[in-house]
């Protein structure tokens, strides 16, 4: 099928692919298999045609399903010539995608920035944890009304995605690198300045908590990671209450796993808040650019005292959200060095 039922609401579901011979492709899940899309290479291009036609996706999908079946097992597991990309991803410019993220929206992850920052403080509450109070206090709006500003970070741009199966590299820069379980909004930009959002997708938002330990003006550099998203992309407005489950993997067994929740059910601030926040910004508005937005996490291995090694694989599953997204640590063990700089005098 390709759509699931998740609390009374039906869920469709998109992947994207890359072939050696056949180029990249959109497909729609029709478990057990992937139908691709005919005259669409990718979602974004889907995206900028349902946006010119009037605004559902979910029409031009099923109107425009080829007779290619591919069998999604074989894909999902690497045994195909076939390859999952991004679920989302511009086609040929990653500059105009941009990747940032909503902090402390979920209480766990501001008590675990508490922990990591108390020791900074004599007494009393850390910023974090102030920030985290703020939004429960004024982070839910009433319709029409705008609500507390949360707290925000910057990503990177497209070129840092990556996908299902795909390596997650803590650079030789860095201190470490741990998962960040996440579901993320992805949206795209329409040629009047005005924002869609297309659907949301399952996230590893991969950050360097020991640099963010260090202190917490640190959390910048510390974001500054790739990460992934996918295998797909869910076309709907279901944002209420969504769990799962992340789990680290070491040589088959599972090492450490727990139970994650998300939406505006479990978190500090309502969707629509979030959303006015990040797009309020005019450069947020740009014609023609893509956003993929991590809406935060409430449970991570390092924040239980889990240190990741080479090979671990981090998996994170939402209920409803598609198969799990799937990805393996790697270190890269150069040595970091300056860069020398072209001067133009």
């Amino acid at each position: 099928m390709g759509y699931k039922l998740v609390n009374n609401f039906l869920m469709m579901r998109l992947v994207q692919l890359q072939h050696k011979l056949h180029g990249r492709r959109a497909a729609w899940v029709e478990e057990p298999n992937l139908r691709l899309l005919s005259g669409f290479d990718s979602i974004w291009a889907l995206a900028q045609m349902a946006i010119e036609k009037g605004g559902s996706i979910e029409d031009l999908v099923l109107n425009n399903l080829s007779s290619t079946a591919l069998d999604y097992d074989k894909i999902y597991q690497g045994l195909s010539d076939w390859k999952l990309r991004p679920s989302f991803d511009h086609p040929e410019d990653p500059c105009k995608l941009m990747l940032s993220g909503t902090g402390l929206t979920h209480k766990a992850s501001a008590e675990n920035r508490q922990k990591m920052h108390e020791a900074e403080k004599e007494i009393g509450l850390t910023d974090s944890m102030k920030i985290y109070l703020w939004g429960v206090e004024g982070g839910h709006p009433e319709i029409g009304q705008i609500g507390i500003q949360p707290e925000w970070f910057y990503k990177g741009n497209g070129s840092i995605l990556r996908a299902h199966g795909a390596d997650l590299e803590i650079p030789a820069y860095g201190n470490d690198g741990g998962e960040e379980p996440e579901l993320a909004g992805v949206y795209l930009i329409d040629k009047n300045g005005k924002p869609w959002r297309i659907g949301f997708t399952t996230a590893n938002e991969f950050s360097d908590h020991i640099m963010e330990r260090k202190n917490y003006l640190y959390l910048a550099p510390s974001k500054i990671r790739n990460c992934a998203i996918g295998p797909e992309l869910v076309v709907t407005s279901e944002f209420e209450d969504i769990q799962g489950e992340v789990g680290i993997f070491r040589k088959n067994e599972n090492l450490w796993k727990k139970a994650i929740n998300t939406g505006e059910r479990n978190m500090a601030h309502s969707l629509a808040n979030l959303e006015y926040h990040h797009f309020k910004y005019a450069n947020h508005r740009m014609p023609g650019q893509g956003h993929v937005h991590f809406f935060g996490a409430d449970a991570f291995s390092f924040g239980a005292g889990i240190e990741l090694k080479e090979n671990d694989v981090m998996q994170i599953a939402w209920e409803g959200m598609g198969r799990p997204l799937r990805n393996v640590l790697v270190r890269n063990d150069g040595n970091e060095s300056p860069i020398k700089m072209g001067i133009l005098v």
